[in-house]
């Protein structure tokens, strides 16, 4: 893996690079999905902590607080380097906004392309004390205009935030050996799956605190699976909804990464993931939410050609309630595609 410094609006951007390995394939032969969602959150790791100890101060490492939508442009090869690149866009008094892009290069042929693009928030909390937040040290804009879309795109995360919160107490029981035999194929329960996990010292953060990128390629892996489940087909990851870190996950904790299907259109379906963390070493506490996010995966051929998801079959009213739910996301996100696709072609 490699690093290198750029020119930024504010501080150096980064650009890390790693080829990718036959470990890294799903089983399309692709990258898998978490792979890169755990490089593109090391990027931004790297440059909001160097940012935030840039001046004299308590050191600190930045945590992750949450991931904006994030789209799969195109799948990553093996043998093909990812290029993930890094800057800051914004600072608030506690928060800075980081954007990633990450490009596949051929290395043979030196043809590049654009995979994903993502946006970051991170939060600097004290070595010494985990629960300080500490103040972030300002950028220089190099146009009014920045700081203030800058500060639109803070208050509009803050707010979709706080509404993820307040429904946030949605249960997924965990699934671990269902009978499936005694489910219908395409309902949600026949594909609901999760996965338990043991938090060791490689998941962690310098404060002892699962690192965000462990957490959505886990995150990525049951969503795989229901997605798998459901279709019986090859499946990759086509987008993800904003990632919300509601709480810090400490090493030692058992965590239940627990995924169910919620909608599905002609050629995709999207799927809830929640995280939810059992602290028993320790310190003690009772089971509680610590992420959430939706994943919407496409359904392929051998050939790697989309192919018709099967319809989601809702039986209780709760499902159909989630079902409408998911219908309204993918109808507005359809919609603002169209609207970006519409202003390129004017441009």
């Amino acid at each position: 893996m490699s690093e290198r410094g750029a020119a930024g609006p504010g501080p150096a951007a980064i650009q890390v690079s790693r080829i990718m390995r036959p470990d890294d394939a799903n089983v399309a032969g692709n990258v898998h999905g978490g792979t890169i969602l755990k490089m593109i959150e090391e990027a931004g790791a790297i440059i909001s902590t160097r940012h935030c100890n840039s001046q004299a101060g308590e050191p600190c490492v930045a945590a992750l607080a949450r991931v904006e939508r994030t789209d799969f442009l195109s799948p990553v090869c093996i043998g093909e380097v990812a290029n993930v690149s890094a800057e800051i866009t914004y600072t608030s008094r506690h928060s800075v906004e980081v954007q990633v892009n990450v490009m596949s290069e051929n290395i043979l042929t030196g043809a590049k392309k654009v995979t994903n693009k993502a946006t970051l928030w991170y939060v600097p909390l004290s070595l010494k004390n985990v629960n300080k937040v500490l103040e972030v040290p300002p950028i220089q804009y190099t146009r009014k205009e920045q700081e203030d879309e800058g500060k639109k795109r803070y208050e509009e995360q803050k707010l979709d935030r706080l509404e993820t919160k307040q429904r946030n107490g949605d249960l997924i029981f965990p699934v671990i050996n269902p009978d499936r035999q005694t489910k219908e194929p395409h309902t949600v329960g026949y594909s609901q799956s999760s996965l338990i996990h043991l938090v060791g010292p490689s998941d962690c953060t310098l404060l002892g605190f699962v690192h965000g990128g462990v957490t959505m390629k886990l995150m990525d892996e049951v969503a795989g699976i229901v997605a798998a489940r459901h279709c019986k087909t090859n499946i990759v990851t086509a987008s993800v909804d904003a990632i919300n870190f509601h709480e810090k996950i400490k090493k030692g904790s058992v965590i239940t990464i627990s995924g169910r299907m919620t909608f599905t259109s002609n050629k995709s379906m999207e799927i809830e993931v929640f995280v939810d963390a059992d602290p028993f070493v320790d310190e003690p506490r009772e089971r509680y939410r610590a992420v959430s996010a939706f994943f919407t995966y496409v359904s392929l051929s051998k050939e790697g050609k989309p192919l018709p998801v099967p319809q989601l079959l809702t039986e209780t009213e709760d499902e159909k309630r989630r079902f409408e739910e998911g219908k309204g996301r993918y109808l507005q996100t359809k919609a603002k595609r169209q609207a970006q696709m519409q202003q390129a072609a004017r441009q």
